[in-house]
């Protein structure tokens, strides 16, 4: 819950931030940390929750796309991705339940799409959401702010506005954010400052 990942959809991108923090209960084992892994060339998915759960679930998902792209010759599209991962969340939930909710974002058939999952396997289609304590202060912005057709210079602004309220509300804020887009030209890092 101490992680915080959130992203925003636009007219043709979804653009999404996690903090970089590895943390153990108070203390900050490690920065640099990405926590949004490339399931496939127009798939990312952000995730929070326990270290272990986190990386070795999104791990697990990404091979099973890989395995199933080369087993049917055709990679899952996002909704498809979204809800084999609310399966296997919910398959867990019954047996040895995953610490891990997750944010799903892909562009589709020249339409973007944004997932919300959570650990209890929730699945929501959503245009901005986010998960962890800084995604708490984040809402209220999305409400206000959001557009349908928003361009990646305003979901850029609204990430700042969202950044700058995380910095100010939050006791134990994360120093550092990463920020990728996925649109029709694949996934690739952003810089919210250029």
């Amino acid at each position: 819950m101490g992680d915080t990942v959130f992203a925003i959809q636009g007219a043709d991108f979804v653009l999404m931030g996690a903090d970089t923090s590895a943390n153990q209960s108070i203390i900050r084992m490690k920065i640099g940390e990405d926590k949004m892994l490339e399931a496939s060339s127009h798939m990312i998915m952000g995730a929070t929750g326990d270290g272990g759960d986190r990386v070795q679930f999104t791990e697990f998902v990404q091979a099973n796309m890989q395995l199933y792209k080369y087993r049917n010759g055709i990679a899952l599209s996002t909704h498809a991705a979204a809800n084999f991962i609310r399966g296997e969340l919910a398959t867990a939930l019954r047996k040895g339940p995953y610490n891990c909710n997750l944010l799903v974002a892909g562009y589709d058939n020249d339409k973007p799409s944004l997932y919300y999952i959570d650990y209890l396997s929730c699945l929501h289609k959503m245009h901005c959401s986010g998960h962890g304590y800084g995604a708490i202060f984040m809402y209220s912005l999305f409400d206000k702010w959001w557009k349908p057709n928003m361009t990646l210079d305003e979901a850029k602004e609204l990430a700042k506005m969202c950044l700058a309220e995380v910095k100010a509300r939050l006791v134990v804020a994360p120093p550092e954010f990463k920020f990728k887009v996925v649109d029709k030209d694949g996934v690739r890092v952003v810089d919210l400052t250029a």
